[in-house]
């Protein structure tokens, strides 16, 4: 991967695609292959709303790192809690929810698997839809190029349709939660006392990212490069979207967590780190769910090793591939090192 292009500025598309939510899923309906999302899905649809809106999904080519560093301060908020979905205060705010996403876009969607993935389909059915009208499109539903590039996709216009609470809950018998492989052991009554109907529905923005993967022992600067490059190309992304839907000065926030950290086996600490850097790249700003209590302090701890390099420097008058391979390097001195998949 290079770090620069003669064409940074420019965000091409591979696939746009604008649809009307009714007519997508009348004609795409999300399959679904387990019993217990079928009682989520029943769950999604009782509150009666119309599937309707406008979507819009973009599938983004592999973009490339600025050649200098803006001067964006990075506004870095932390949450004990799995992914919330604020409502909008600020018109002037777009918030992105990041995918965790495989390569094969949701493609485990209907199974009984419930990741942060998946959770994010059952929550918003009509992605379910998006994917078969892909898939009988002939359309390519990855977010990875043959060469393992990024091809980030956005998604606008999405209807949150229910909430999955998937935390330990020993009222209901589940003293470890639902989420998971555990899902596919909760009987119908755990099941329904986890899912609760959104009444209306409220519009969520969809990033999803494939996080790089198969790593081993301690990251190189390749592979360090490579995680910043994916996250930098998906959040710029974001942001050319967001000004798309606030034509006038919009704020980007993007929602995200230990992205790539539970199948994928990423280093917990680095990922958020990496994730700093691009989110200042491409000027957005992040809301870090953590789950609990421990992964706020390492979220934290993170943004605050981040922010001790970045800020104390005049890095903005310094190409940006001089203070990439400084900051690189001094995270290799570090020795991360790759985990292993956590089963989800």
């Amino acid at each position: 991967m290079s770090f620069l292009s003669e064409n940074s500025k420019i965000l091409e598309q591979l696939d746009d695609i604008n649809i009307d939510g009714e007519s997508l899923f009348k004609e795409f309906p999300p399959m679904w292959h387990d019993e217990n999302k079928l009682i989520v899905f029943e769950i999604a649809k009782s509150s009666g709303y119309p599937f309707n809106g406008k979507i819009s999904y973009k599938r983004w080519r592999p973009f490339v790192l600025p050649k200098r560093i803006d001067n964006h301060r990075l506004k870095f908020s932390t949450h004990p809690e799995v992914f919330q979905y604020p409502g909008k205060k600020d018109p002037k705010i777009v918030d992105w929810h990041l995918n965790f996403a495989d390569p094969d876009l949701f493609v485990a969607y209907g199974s009984e698997l419930l990741a942060q993935d998946e959770i994010q389909v059952a929550e918003h059915p009509i992605l379910g839809s998006i994917r078969e009208m892909l898939i009988s499109k002939k359309c390519f539903a990855e977010t990875l190029d043959d060469e393992g590039n990024p091809t980030p996709i956005t998604i606008t216009g999405a209807q949150r349709r229910c909430v999955i609470n998937t935390q330990p809950n020993p009222r209901i018998g589940c003293p470890d939660g639902i989420y998971g492989n555990a899902f596919e052991t909760a009987t119908e009554e755990q099941v329904r006392a986890s899912t609760q109907a959104i009444s209306p529905p409220t519009i969520s923005n969809i990033l999803a990212v494939s996080a790089p993967y198969g790593g081993a022992g301690n990251y190189t600067e390749e592979d360090m490069l490579k995680v910043l490059i994916t996250a930098y190309t998906g959040f710029s992304c974001a942001r050319k979207e967001s000004e798309r839907l606030v034509p006038e000065n919009p704020k980007t926030v993007i929602h995200t967590g230990f992205w790539g950290c539970g199948a994928f086996g990423g280093n917990r600490e680095l990922m958020t780190i990496l994730q700093c850097f691009a989110a200042n790249l491409a000027k957005v700003d992040i809301e870090f769910w953590a789950v609990n209590d421990s992964g706020v302090k390492v979220a934290q701890e993170s943004y605050n090793f981040y922010h001790s390099f970045i800020y104390p420097r005049s890095i903005k008058r310094r190409s940006i591939t001089s203070f990439t391979r400084s900051f690189l390097s001094r995270l290799v001195a570090r020795r991360y090192q790759w985990g292993e998949s956590d089963g989800n």
